[in-house]
């Protein structure tokens, strides 16, 4: 049952009704855009929606059961609301997104939620944009729960690692830029091979607020995992962690966190089930 205030409730049981539908984003860094379907920019909850955004939703169904209803929102790119730019660099993955209509000659009578999930697969073709906005039964897809392994199932840093990623954080300066993929730190002192798997995060440049997976430290230089959007300048700051393979020996040797070790090294594989004494 959808909360619906008096007020919107009777005019929606009118014969006329002046009806706008609105999408509020919000990014994971924090940043909130609204627009709607109305020809002037309306003002719900301190937030303004821009009108004429060129936004297109698919119709809009709920369903009593559990099954998944996802739907698509096709919208124009603009630099007054979504470029295409800000859309390759990933800034509107996995938002958070709300559908609602407002009675827009009333806004004071509140809002009626159609829809909240977060943004889902996104593709760009001829200056336009289709994405998937992804209900809260998608999360019934997932498969819960955790199979034994030889790695470790935690992420390092996180609430069952438990290290403490202060004393593994190198904050720097690019002081060679090679291209949108690698660059160098002069100040690097740590040994080959330490920050592999790790994770940089962009504080200034063109890709400010950005991280990135290290694939491959060596000989000085940090080795993305993939190209950032835009290319890496000398001076750019950036914070960069220590990688971890998910080894038993790693977790020894490099974190000495043994104890928070979330992985099964010693369970016998698939192979013992096939072993027998003399067979080498």
């Amino acid at each position: 049952m959808k909360s619906v205030s008096p007020e919107l409730q009777a005019h929606l049981a009118e014969d006329v009704a002046t009806l706008a539908t609105c999408w509020r984003v919000e990014r994971l860094d924090e940043v909130v855009l609204g627009f709607t379907t109305h020809d002037r920019d309306l003002v719900v909850d301190t937030i303004r929606y821009r009108a004429a955004s060129g936004f297109l939703p698919t119709s809009v169904a709920a369903t009593a059961g559990l099954e998944v209803d996802n739907l698509d929102v096709t919208g124009a790119l603009s630099s007054a609301s979504l470029n295409e730019d800000e859309l390759a660099e990933g800034r509107f993955d996995h938002a958070r997104i709300e559908i609602f209509v407002v009675n827009w000659a009333g806004l004071g009578q509140g809002k009626m939620v159609l829809r909240t999930g977060y943004l889902g697969e996104l593709t760009q073709a001829d200056g336009r944009f289709t994405t998937e906005v992804r209900g809260l039964m998608e999360s019934l897809r997932h498969s819960v729960g955790e199979v034994y392994s030889p790695e470790c199932r935690a992420d390092l840093g996180d609430g069952r690692c438990k290290v403490a990623l202060l004393g593994f954080t190198h904050t720097g300066r690019v002081t060679v830029a090679t291209d949108k993929l690698a660059f160098k730190d002069s100040t690097l002192s740590e040994a080959d091979g330490w920050y592999d798997y790790g994770l940089v995060t962009w504080h200034s440049g063109a890709n400010a607020g950005l991280r990135m997976e290290v694939r491959l430290h060596q000989g000085g230089t940090i080795t993305l995992a993939q190209e950032m959007p835009a290319a890496i300048q000398v001076d750019d700051i950036f914070t960069m962690t220590a990688g971890c393979d998910k080894r038993l020996e790693t977790c020894r040797t490099k974190f000495d966190n043994v104890v928070n070790f979330r992985g099964e090294p010693f369970v016998p594989g698939t192979d013992s089930l096939i072993d027998y004494p003399g067979l080498s």
